[in-house]
């Protein structure tokens, strides 16, 4: 169970105007940059990770908004399903599926130092997409009533959330038109080593949203339609953020449609088989929509705010590390460096360890607190915080898994091989599928209330599974050689893991019930915890002989 909001792109420049224009244009191939001009992918990831993380401050007093002003009822689940839809869609034809295979094609013309056969490639790849997107967006509102009712299978006959989600659908599914022009300017971006500008792009989707609930939810009926507007608004202006700074570097696309053409041929050839790869998280939330519909009506909603939750991490350091390794990777393979390659590929799923583990930990030790301070408020009640802490719980299983196939995803991309991934991604489909009916259903038949915890333990085991097989198969192929210390390096994680969670249990267990708590002391206490136990980690890493060094690429 992903995210909604999947890689964004950012980092070491912004995409405006440049003081050496030769590192900014096509003609100016990467490898021929002085060391000076390279970004190490430890900055790069840092300044991604900069603005991912005001992208979730941003997303969390959005929820915080959303969750004071709605609450988890029908209508905020019925848009929850318009949401996700679109947005699966959006991991396909702009981020997941298309930048996969768009950078590394694209890296290739770069490297070549050839402007004329980029400008055409970007012409006829931009014009291509458009296209395709027009045409799906056209028949996603013409069959929305048809859409909502296979995601809400099992919802009761009576149900207003059918209805209402097939009205919501119809307007974010034009979303999809923008947010694919904006994902094409980003990984062209990215590829130029641009990483901020893209990286940014999503705050505005969060500022458009809660703009949407302060300044149109009054006006609605219900009042949840203003969400969906909100979507579509969003979609508007991460475009028009976007879209100028590819004028700038000199790439802006004129739209020329034709799909016989080589270098769109050879994008959508190896997108095809990353729709599943890439967006395996997106699936495994979607059939959970589905089975969620068997439970209260408040489950989707549950499942969303928790699933929201797990973003952080995975945004502020698995997407940010995979949207930084894919171009150096690519570049590695176009050279036929394969040590490089490899070296690279082990300092990312050392970064990823390094600092999912710990996320995943903490966010599993503090689920309680965490919702009951972030969305105790209004309409949202104590119930409400519960249940959603029983899904985050559940859900914290997978997250450093889920940062992993960022990361290993990357590996198998960036060589072009885009079949492997789609192998590992449908065999994680159905075990999800398997494990959700094996743990709900009999939850779901004794009435227990927290049944959709299952929904969010079943994604979080079948995506450990998707990132074990992904790994296994660049061993056994040769291509990741694991570089020396491995050893050394886990242990010391499982050290310091261990120190953090004494002191984060510790300090839970001595504040006691957050819930008869005032808002200012629940925020005061929890930074408490959050801080001494990442100062915890810090410190055991460091007396474990852990230095700035060993982070370096």
């Amino acid at each position: 169970m992903n995210s909604p909001a999947g890689p964004q792109p950012p980092v070491d420049k912004t995409p405006g105007p440049t003081a050496d224009p030769a590192a900014a244009t096509p003609e100016a191939p990467t490898h021929d940059m002085p060391p000076a001009k390279r970004s190490g992918m430890l900055r790069s990831t840092a300044v991604f990770t900069a603005m991912t993380f005001l992208s979730r401050i941003a997303g969390y007093l959005r929820d915080w908004l959303q969750a004071t002003m709605f609450g988890a009822g029908p209508a905020v689940s019925a848009f929850v399903v318009a949401y996700r839809i679109p947005n699966y869609l959006r991991r396909i034809f702009a981020e997941g599926s298309f930048s996969s295979a768009f950078v590394p094609v694209l890296t290739e013309l770069r490297e070549r130092g050839d402007k004329k056969a980029l400008q055409d490639f970007m012409d006829h790849v931009a014009g291509a997409l458009l296209a395709v997107v027009v045409v799906i967006s056209a028949l996603g509102v013409l069959a929305a009533p048809w859409i909502a009712k296979l995601f809400l299978l099992f919802a009761p006959p009576d149900s207003q959330t059918v209805p209402l989600a097939a009205q919501m659908l119809r307007i974010t599914f034009p979303y999809l038109i923008f947010i694919s022009m904006t994902a094409l300017a980003g990984a062209a971006l990215n590829s130029f080593r641009h990483f901020a500008l893209p990286a940014f792009a999503p705050i505005l989707h969060n500022l458009a949203l809660i703009a949407a609930m302060l300044l149109l939810a009054q006006y609605l009926k219900p009042p949840e339609m203003a969400l969906a507007w909100g979507v579509l608004a969003a979609g508007i202006l991460q475009m028009l953020l976007l879209w100028p700074a590819l004028g700038r570097l000199g790439i802006r696309p004129r739209f020329k449609l034709d799909f016989r053409n080589e270098g769109v041929r050879r994008v959508f050839k190896l997108m095809l088989p990353t729709v599943f790869s890439s967006s395996v998280a997106q699936v495994n939330v979607l059939v959970g929509t589905m089975f969620a519909s068997l439970l209260v009506p408040a489950a989707q909603s549950w499942l969303y705010y928790s699933d929201r939750l797990t973003e952080m991490p995975l945004g502020l350091f698995g997407v940010a590390i995979g949207t930084v390794i894919l171009p150096q990777l690519s570049r590695h393979h176009a050279q036929a460096d394969e040590a490089g390659y490899s070296k690279s590929l082990d300092w990312g799923l050392r970064m990823v360890l390094l600092l999912g583990m710990p996320a995943a930990l903490g966010l599993a030790l503090l689920a309680e607190p965490l919702t009951v301070s972030l969305f105790r408020y209004g309409e949202f009640t104590s119930e409400d915080s519960r249940m959603v802490g029983y899904a985050l719980t559940a859900m914290c299983i997978g997250v450093p898994a889920f940062m992993l196939s960022k990361v290993l995803l990357s590996a198998f991309y960036s060589r072009k091989d885009t079949r492997t991934p789609m192998r590992a991604a449908i065999w994680t489909v159905v075990i999800n599928v398997i494990l959700i009916a094996v743990l709900v259903t009999p939850m779901w038949k004794m009435g227990l209330p927290f049944a959709h915890a299952g929904i969010a333990a079943a994604t979080a085991i079948a995506g450990t599974f998707n990132a074990a097989l992904l790994w296994r198969w660049l061993r056994r192929d040769g291509t990741y050689q694991p570089e020396p210390g491995w050893g050394r390096w886990l242990l010391r994680l499982a050290i310091a893991l261990l120190v953090m969670a004494m002191v984060v249990v510790g300090l839970r267990e001595w504040i006691g019930d957050w819930t008869v708590m005032r808002a200012s002391h629940r925020w005061a206490w929890l930074l408490l915890v959050i801080g001494a136990g990442a100062a915890a980690y810090g410190i055991t890493l460091l007396l474990a002989g852990v230095r700035p060094r060993h982070l370096r690429h």
